[in-house]
C-alpha cells in the first residue's frame, strides 16, 4: 500500500504544471500563431494582386471584399496549414531553445526528457481542438458565404450543366443531357431500370422540369418501355408526372458539396448517398473522416517536431528546419497517394485518411525512443 502511494505522489508530482511548462507553451502558442499569420500576409497579398481587377471591373465594395470575400476565405487558409504550421512552429521554436542550450539546462535540473513532453502535448490539443470546431462548424458556413459571394460578384452563376451520369438507387440509373439550375429544367432525360440481365424499365424524355409546387417531375414528348416477361410494353405522351428518388440538386451538385456541409448534415447526406449508390460515397467517406484525422495529425506532427528539433547540432536551427521540411511534404504526399487509393478502392475509404498518421506514429515512437536525451 505504501508503494502504492509514493507511486501516485511521484505522478503527482512530475505531472504537475510548472512555470517552465507556461514558458513552453507560450513559445508553442505564440510561434504557431506567428507563422500562420506570416503565411496568411503573404497569401492575402497574392490573392490581392490576382483578383484586384475583377473586384474593380465587378465594382464589388470594399466592405463586401473584406468581411465576404477574405472573411470566408481566410479560415479556410488557415485550417488547410495547421498540421504543417503546427510542425514549423514546433521545430522553429524547439531548435532555438536547444540551439541557447535551454534544453540542455532543463534536463540537467532533473525533469525526465518525455516530460519536457507535457507541455507540447497540451499546446497540441489545443489546436486540436481549434482545429475539430473549424473543421466541422465553421469552414463549411464560409464555404458557402464564399461560395455565394463567387456567384454573386464573380458572375460564376451555376446555369447550366451538361452529360449528368447519376446512380438513383441500387439498380437504376439516370442520364441527362443538360440541366439548367435556374430555370429547373433540361433536355434529353432517361431512366434505365435494370433487372437481373437487362433492362426492365426504361423512361425517355426531349425535356422535363421540376414542379416545386407539387415537388414532381414533369416529362414532356415521353416514351416509357416496360419489360414484363420478355414482352415489351411501349407508352408514348406529351407530358407525364411521376416521382424520383432525385431532387435539383443532385442534378447540380458535385463532390466539392460536402465542403459545405458540417459534420451531422456531413453524415446524414453520406447515407442518402450509400443508399442510392452513388460514385462519390468514397470521396464523401474520406472528406468526413479527415476532418478529424488532420485535426489529431497535430499531434503526430508535434511529437515528431519536437524529436527532430531537440537534439542540438553544430549547424543551427536550418538543418532541423530541412529535415522537418522533408518530412512534412512526405506526409503531404503520402496523404494524397492514400486518398487516390482510397477512392479508387484500392484501400476502405474508413482507413484511408488515417494510414499516414498511423505511419508517422510509428516513425514518431521509434525517433522520440532514439533521440538524444
Amino acid at each position: 500500500m505504501p508503494n502504492i502511494k509514493e507511486t501516485i505522489q511521484k505522478w503527482h508530482n512530475d505531472l504537475r504544471w510548472r512555470l517552465l511548462d507556461t514558458y513552453i507553451l507560450k513559445k508553442f502558442i505564440g510561434s504557431f500563431v506567428y507563422s500562420i499569420a506570416l503565411l496568411l500576409a503573404i497569401i492575402v497579398v497574392f490573392d490581392v494582386s490576382e483578383n484586384i481587377q475583377r473586384f474593380i471591373d465587378n465594382d464589388v465594395p470594399f466592405n463586401k471584399i473584406i468581411f465576404s470575400y477574405y472573411g470566408n476565405l481566410i479560415p479556410s487558409i488557415i485550417n488547410m496549414f495547421i498540421p504543417l504550421f503546427t510542425f514549423i512552429s514546433v521545430i522553429w521554436f524547439t531548435s532555438v531553445l536547444s540551439q541557447r542550450n535551454e534544453i540542455v539546462a532543463i534536463l540537467s535540473s532533473g525533469i525526465n526528457f518525455y516530460r519536457l513532453l507535457l507541455p507540447y502535448i497540451v499546446g497540441s490539443l489545443i489546436i486540436v481542438i481549434f482545429a475539430i470546431v473549424m473543421s466541422n462548424v465553421i469552414i463549411p458556413n464560409t464555404n458557402r458565404g464564399l461560395n455565394e459571394f463567387k456567384e454573386v460578384h464573380f458572375k460564376r452563376k451555376k446555369g447550366s450543366k451538361s452529360n449528368i451520369h447519376l446512380k438513383n438507387s441500387l439498380n437504376s440509373y439516370i442520364y441527362v443531357e443538360r440541366w439548367n439550375k435556374e430555370e429547373m429544367d433540361g433536355q434529353r432525360f432517361t431512366y434505365e431500370e435494370l433487372g437481373n440481365q437487362s433492362i426492365t424499365k426504361k423512361i425517355s424524355a426531349q425535356s422535363f422540369k421540376y414542379d416545386q409546387e407539387r415537388k414532381k417531375w414533369v416529362f414532356k414528348n415521353y416514351v416509357m418501355r416496360t419489360i414484363v416477361d420478355d414482352e415489351e410494353f411501349i407508352v408514348q405522351g406529351n407530358e407525364m408526372d411521376t416521382v424520383l428518388n432525385i431532387l435539383p440538386r443532385d442534378l447540380d451538385r458535385d463532390e466539392t458539396i460536402i465542403e459545405t456541409m458540417d459534420y451531422k448534415t456531413m453524415r446524414r447526406y453520406i447515407k442518402e448517398e450509400k443508399e442510392k449508390g452513388s460514385s462519390f460515397v468514397n470521396y464523401y467517406r474520406i472528406a468526413q473522416q479527415k476532418r478529424v484525422s488532420n485535426a489529431l495529425g497535430t499531434i503526430i506532427m508535434t511529437l515528431l517536431g519536437f524529436s527532430v528539433a531537440s537534439r542540438k547540432t553544430q549547424r543551427g536551427v536550418g538543418v532541423h528546419l530541412f529535415i522537418g521540411m522533408g518530412m512534412a511534404f512526405s506526409f503531404i504526399f503520402l496523404q494524397q497517394v492514400s486518398d487516390v487509393f482510397a477512392v479508387s478502392g484500392g484501400i476502405p475509404p474508413g482507413l484511408g485518411a488515417w494510414i499516414p498518421n498511423i505511419i508517422f506514429l510509428v516513425i514518431c515512437i521509434f525517433m522520440l525512443k532514439f533521440t538524444q536525451k
